[in-house]
């Protein structure tokens, strides 16, 4: 199942500039879902992260991943008009930096769920196949 920006809406609350998902490519309710992100020149924390040399904050692939566990989670039936919540962040590392142009492959595969509360595995992906960024997630559907 994929998803526009516009359905993607319709499941998660977040809004520009804090919607940090495009699309969704793939899409198990409740078991992965796979996002995209394209990375813009224009996105509004380049400004002041960095003038001289544009990174894309690791809190904010953090964030997108987590956007993409949310959309997994929050797709089910029994989820709707819920929100995802942070609840941990484990085991989390950068490897390599993300810069206007990039397109990230954001894959969030659920390992654990007890109730509302659960964990992803996560790991965003550059088009050149080298690993941006991985963690753990921990989550608490409220």
């Amino acid at each position: 199942m994929k998803l526009t920006t516009k359905e993607i809406m319709e499941i998660i609350p977040h809004r520009q500039p804090f919607l940090l998902i495009d699309t969704v490519e793939e899409l198990e309710p409740g078991v992965r879902a796979v996002a995209k992100k394209c990375v813009s020149y224009n996105e509004p924390f380049f400004a002041g992260h960095f003038p001289q040399e544009p990174v894309m904050p690791g809190v904010l692939i953090i964030e997108a991943l987590a956007q993409a566990g949310c959309v997994a989670m929050l797709c089910k039936p029994e989820n709707k008009g819920k929100i995802g919540y942070f609840g941990g962040i484990n085991s989390a590392k950068f490897k390599n930096k993300v810069v206007p142009g990039d397109v990230l492959t954001l894959e969030v595969e659920i390992i654990k769920q007890k109730g509302p509360i659960g964990i992803g595995k996560a790991k965003a992906v550059k088009q050149d196949g080298k690993v941006a960024a991985m963690a753990e997630l921990t989550f608490a559907i409220g």
